[in-house]
């Protein structure tokens, strides 16, 4: 007999920053996540979460318990593809992306954690692996904080390499171009030529000129991508710098659905897609999207959470990288669970315990919680 699902539970949390940071646009001072548990009778759980802002986290939790636990209590979690289905539909006047596509990215990521638990796989096994032993990764990080000098910030990618990476990503578009320079120049010479330099721009810019009189700053430093020049409703204009400029575009990584990624894809609006499985639709969607830009000759590097997309990356052929925080500055939350992947040489190595291969630290998660578990 399949088994059943028993039980849906959410649960929101805010975790502090040790130190305020800051990207082009917006300054950081805590994180919040919604975290969910499935359980079912056969006796194995598995667990879902997503990053969801510094403000109103409690919508995702709430569309999980509200919208989407009534569709998948009773059901056989092994039916992953028609739950999705149900849950999308079930969701289709709340939103299509957001903070309700957040949700049932995070039920659908606890569907599958919990079912290669049950079969005694990594998630990565279950998936249908195509990496071995480990997955390169490149080190993220190069935010801005106050005094922080272009020495410091050569200091810190410099630190990267010596750990091993050949791929490191720091974040642009928030000073003046004279600054910007002096930051991007002592990025490269800390780096040297061989060592991919990734830009992050997190939105910087409202318009083509603009960007472009950045960008010819940027390009003297060869850097493998510029990513998230616009905002992500701004496809023609991603389209038009990728026509003008040498450096591929990346994008994606608060986008939903595989249709806003066809459409990405259609416009050669991206060379690279950065699809967040907490984001775009969980699990399930991420990998029709990868399939689908696997038929456009386009990689997919996501963004975020590496303990999630080193199972996905390791079963995704045209996935390169995964990004990788190498402690909780930035991506605090490596604080609340119990196991953190190890590297070696600039690579992850893939996990050998069933499921996501982690959980939650109960005494950590009673610290931040904003709600009790419902």
């Amino acid at each position: 007999m399949a088994p059943k699902i028993t039980a849906i539970r959410a649960r929101s949390i805010r975790v502090p920053l040790d130190n305020p940071t800051a990207m082009s646009s917006r300054l950081v001072y805590h994180r919040d996540y919604c975290i969910v548990e499935i359980d079912a009778d056969d006796g194995h759980k598995g667990i879902g979460f997503c990053y969801v802002g510094s403000g109103g986290g409690s919508l995702v939790a709430l569309a999980v318990r509200e919208l989407l636990a009534p569709v998948l209590h009773g059901e056989d979690p092994f039916r992953v593809e028609g739950l999705w289905a149900q849950m999308y539909q079930e969701a289709l006047l709340q939103g299509r992306a957001g903070s309700v596509m957040r949700a049932i990215s995070i039920c659908d990521i606890a569907l599958w954690d919990r079912n290669a638990r049950a079969a005694g796989l990594p998630l990565y096994k279950m998936l249908g692996a195509s990496d071995e032993g480990s997955v390169a990764a490149y080190a993220s990080g190069g935010y801005y904080r106050d005094g922080k000098t272009p020495e410091m910030l050569g200091q810190e990618v410099a630190d990267y390499v010596a750990l091993g990476f050949d791929a490191v990503k720091i974040k642009v578009g928030r000073a003046d171009m004279a600054d910007e320079e002096a930051r991007i120049a002592a990025a490269r010479e800390a780096i040297g030529p061989n060592v991919h330099l990734m830009l992050d721009a997190n939105n910087a810019w409202r318009d083509l000129p603009t960007c472009l009189r950045y960008m010819a700053i940027y390009e003297k430093y060869d850097p493998y991508w510029i990513e998230e020049p616009f905002s992500p409703d701004d496809i023609d204009n991603h389209a038009r710098l990728a026509r003008r400029t040498p450096v591929p575009v990346a994008t994606g990584e608060i986008e939903a659905g595989r249709w806003r990624f066809k459409e990405l894809l259609d416009k050669e609006a991206a060379m690279i897609l950065q699809t967040d499985a907490c984001v775009c639709g969980g699990v399930t969607e991420f990998r029709r999207i990868a399939a689908t830009a696997a038929s456009y000759g386009v990689e997919v590097c996501p963004h975020w959470f590496h303990d999630l997309h080193i199972h996905l990356v390791a079963s995704t052929p045209n996935a390169p990288y995964v990004e990788f925080f190498s402690d909780d500055k930035v991506l605090n939350f490596r604080k609340i669970i119990d196991t953190q992947l190890s590297f070696q040489g600039g690579k992850l190595q893939l996990p050998d315990a069933p499921g996501l291969g982690f959980g939650f630290l109960d005494d950590k998660i009673e610290e931040y919680a904003t709600e009790p578990w419902a």
